[in-house]
């Protein structure tokens, strides 16, 4: 086991059902916020709207808001975002929704303080890798899903629809000052993307137990955090307004955006960016379904990290599991029962002859996490995967 790491999370948590009735109550880091949403109907529907604007309101901050966020946020969306936070004055970013809002909140803040266009600070692919000259606004988040973790980390993924790019974009100054998790908020999101949500959380700490770079402290957050999904996941689905089962997707969400601060994801997150970078209307837990069983049976079949794949299995259900093959058993059985296991790449567009290409965007685009992988990976074994997962 590795002892060593590095954690600095300057992000104060406040989480809880209930919470955002203490954001009024919180210092803020400005007097003009950007609430940056998507069409806002999720935030109106779960109250969060109406309840983020009172709170506000109670600690003296102006509003201006931007709600142009989309599935899958694109490059433009956060410059025209940036510029409207410029013109209007806002000296701090509020990210009211969800991973793809927590996302876009990190490149907005970023390019309403510096010059040029996003991609010039992009890292991977066609990027210009140049260093930030300013440090970006500072963010509070408001989590409305339990998926990616973002409320928590300096990173967002975006996309450049005219390169075919999906992008990791952050850096450590960037990371939120406040989050807000308030599993209250979550109880309206509809159980398919409940699903999609629980699995990209899922995945981010099945990942870190996989990564050559897991540490003492971040496999025991993952664990934790992976028994949470797994045993609350599926009543969350069935049963959005189960309280007590969002709250624990939620926490493993949450705690999901720590473990892979401390570790880092695997290529199973650069080969669905490739997916839904090709074919925007994917959505990104739904890709890391279709992908999952073939991208984990690779490493099995390699015996690169058995004894990873066995302790996840035991929280997963299994707690007599002595085979890193029953941690694909407890995959699938979760996956069927929350209602995704018919998933087909196929059904968005994906066609065979698309395989090799996927794997090589992959690896330009975000090839570090091929670095995290526990064995190697050949551009040929990622487009077999592809292959493998393919329906």
């Amino acid at each position: 086991m590795n002892m060593n790491f590095d954690f600095n999370n300057p992000t104060r948590i406040l989480f809880g059902s209930g919470k955002l009735n203490e954001l009024g109550n919180q210092p803020m880091p400005g007097k003009k916020a950007l609430l940056l949403m998507s069409g806002g109907k999720s935030a109106k529907v779960s109250g969060a709207y109406d309840r983020t604007l009172e709170q506000l309101h109670k600690a003296g901050v102006e509003v201006a808001e931007f709600a142009k966020v989309m599935e899958n946020p694109i490059k433009e969306m956060v410059m025209e975002g940036a510029a409207f936070a410029k013109v209007n004055g806002c000296d701090f970013i509020v990210a009211l929704g969800g991973g793809a809002v927590l996302d876009s909140a990190v490149a907005v803040a970023a390019m309403t303080t510096n010059p040029g266009d996003l991609w010039d600070y992009m890292n991977g692919g066609t990027g210009k890798g140049q260093a930030l000259v300013h440090p970006g606004l500072p963010i509070v988040s408001i989590t409305l899903t339990a998926g990616t973790g973002s409320e928590v980390n300096c990173w967002g993924v975006i996309s450049n629809l005219e390169t075919k790019e999906k992008i990791g974009f952050g850096y450590p100054e960037l990371t939120p000052v406040l989050a807000v998790v308030d599993p209250e908020l979550m109880k309206t999101v509809p159980a398919k993307y409940t699903a999609y949500q629980g699995f990209d959380a899922l995945f981010h700490n099945t990942e870190v137990m996989m990564s050559n770079g897991v540490n003492i402290l971040s496999e025991t957050i993952a664990l934790s955090a992976i028994e949470n999904i797994a045993q609350y996941l599926p009543r969350a689905v069935k049963d959005g307004n189960d309280l007590e089962a969002r709250e624990h997707i939620a926490y493993g969400s949450t705690m999901a955006g720590i473990s892979i601060q401390l570790t880092s994801t695997t290529a199973q997150h650069s080969m669905e960016h490739a997916m839904s970078a090709y074919h925007h209307n994917l959505p990104h837990g739904a890709g890391l379904i279709m992908i999952s069983k073939a991208f984990a049976e690779f490493f099995i079949e390699k015996h690169a990290c058995d004894e990873q794949f066995v302790k996840m299995a035991r929280v997963m259900g299994i707690p007599d599991a002595d085979k890193p093959e029953d941690f694909i058993a407890a995959l699938l059985q979760l996956q069927k029962d929350c209602g995704v296991d018919n998933l087909k790449m196929s059904d968005y567009g994906i066609t065979a002859d698309e395989f090799m290409t996927l794997a090589v965007n992959a690896r330009e685009t975000m090839g570090g996490l091929f670095l995290a992988n526990p064995c190697p990976m050949s551009d040929e074994e990622c487009a077999g995967i592809f292959e493998e997962a393919y329906r």
